[in-house]
């Protein structure tokens, strides 16, 4: 949805299109700086002109209604600002009701951005009988407890990924959300971008034959800061559990093999905390597909996402976007752009996409797009890999997953 409105910062007038990133002015105010400092924030007198199409919500009113899902985000980091936005701005079925963070900074700047209502707490939100679903997108470590806790209050909910590093909390969360009756879609976004969608209609449609073999390349521009990584825990359930999710995904089976093998390249320090920043991880599949998941922490061109599918009668693949397709030919050389720089930029789309659906869902009580259970699967694929670096030899799903057996023909 294009959206457009005025900002005074001190003296200055601002125009601009979407918020958070996407102003065109090189002044230091948060949309351009998201660093700025809370104190400075405050002095903005925000003159937003809305347009009357525009999905900006008057949180004064906290009515429900039959057309629109009204929804809290919990978590007001990097994904919540982006969540935030585009349920304000660009998703026609949400309606933005309230930004809950612990940090008052992160609560107050989103919710300025955004036109909501900040919160300090998140049982405050989950106590507002206003709101129908919240969007969690905090820490990892945080997300059982707060999924257990909005399904209790009787919210829909929308996590990010992972529900936990941890199976049995996964567990206990995906059985209060099952005794609740509420709805839980994770945040795999990949799957609604429409490049991948493309390669999944063709392997269903049967345009390449029986699918044999998969090769997935996800590799980031330039690594997270030192402290994240720490806690992130480590590139297969923080990096490559997007590429699980992927595989299981385009493939349409499970997972009952894997092999690791990872090596430290670019951020030296991971040593001292098991973990790397180069990977490959072979997976086997229950059809005999076989897949390679090839992930780097810094690919010096920019975001590097791309896919193959290779079948009995033919193959598919994808290649990385370009911020435009032009290309430079010289008696030198043929240029062109680097690719899209981050995850933002790349699955601008799809992000969008899986709130839409996720809000159309509530709207028509239909099943949600990516379950639960499609939330913890990868989990165990990543902690099989995890176990298999370790130890250094294949591992089978059961080996990391204490009721698999049991699980795996869901």
């Amino acid at each position: 949805m294009a959206f457009a409105g005025s900002l005074v910062y001190s003296k200055k007038t601002c125009t601009w299109q979407g918020g958070i990133g996407l102003c065109k002015h090189n002044s230091t105010h948060s949309w351009c700086k998201p660093v700025m400092s809370p104190r400075r924030l405050t002095t903005f007198q925000w003159n937003m002109r809305v347009a009357p199409t525009a999905n900006v919500s008057d949180t004064s009113l906290g009515e429900k209604s039959s057309e629109t899902v009204n929804i809290g985000i919990i978590g007001a980091g990097r994904i919540g600002q982006v969540h935030a936005e585009n349920l304000a701005f660009r998703i026609k079925k949400g309606r933005l009701v309230g930004v809950a963070s612990g940090t008052k900074q992160l609560a107050e700047r989103c919710s300025l951005a955004t036109g909501c209502k900040p919160y300090y707490d998140y049982h405050v939100l989950l106590e507002d009988p206003s709101v129908d679903a919240v969007c969690i997108c905090s820490a990892s470590n945080q997300h059982t407890k707060q999924i257990m806790e909005a399904a209790r209050a009787g919210k829909h909910i929308f996590c990010e990924k992972p529900i936990d590093t941890d199976l049995r909390k996964i567990d206990e969360a995906l059985q209060v959300v099952e005794e609740c009756g509420v709805k839980l879609q994770v945040g795999f976004n990949r799957r609604f971008d429409q490049n991948y969608s493309r390669v999944r209609q063709a392997i269903v449609r049967g345009e390449i034959g029986t699918p044999q073999i998969l090769h997935i390349v996800s590799r980031d521009p330039s690594p997270p800061p030192l402290e994240y990584l720490k806690s992130s825990g480590g590139i297969w359930l923080d990096c490559s559990i997007h590429d699980f999710d992927m595989a299981r995904f385009l493939i349409g089976d499970e997972v009952e093999q894997v092999y690791a093998v990872g090596a430290i390249h670019c951020v030296p320090e991971m040593k001292e905390f098991g973990d790397v920043d180069t990977s490959i991880v072979l997976l086997q599949f229950r059809n005999g597909v076989v897949a390679t998941i090839d992930n780097s922490r810094q690919a010096v061109y920019g975001y590097d996402q791309r896919c193959e599918v290779f079948g009995s009668q033919g193959s598919v693949h994808i290649n990385n976007n370009y911020p435009n397709s032009a290309v430079i030919s010289t008696s030198q050389s043929i240029m062109r752009d680097l690719p899209l720089h981050f995850f933002m930029e790349r699955y601008t789309e799809s992000f969008i996409e899986e709130l839409d659906q996720f809000c159309d869902c509530i709207l028509n009580n239909k099943p949600v797009p990516v379950t639960g259970w499609d939330g913890r699967a990868p989990v165990v694929i990543a902690l099989a890999a995890k176990k298999s670096f370790m130890e250094g030899r294949p591992i089978r799903v059961e080996q990391v997953d204490y009721v698999h057996s049991a699980t795996s023909t869901r």
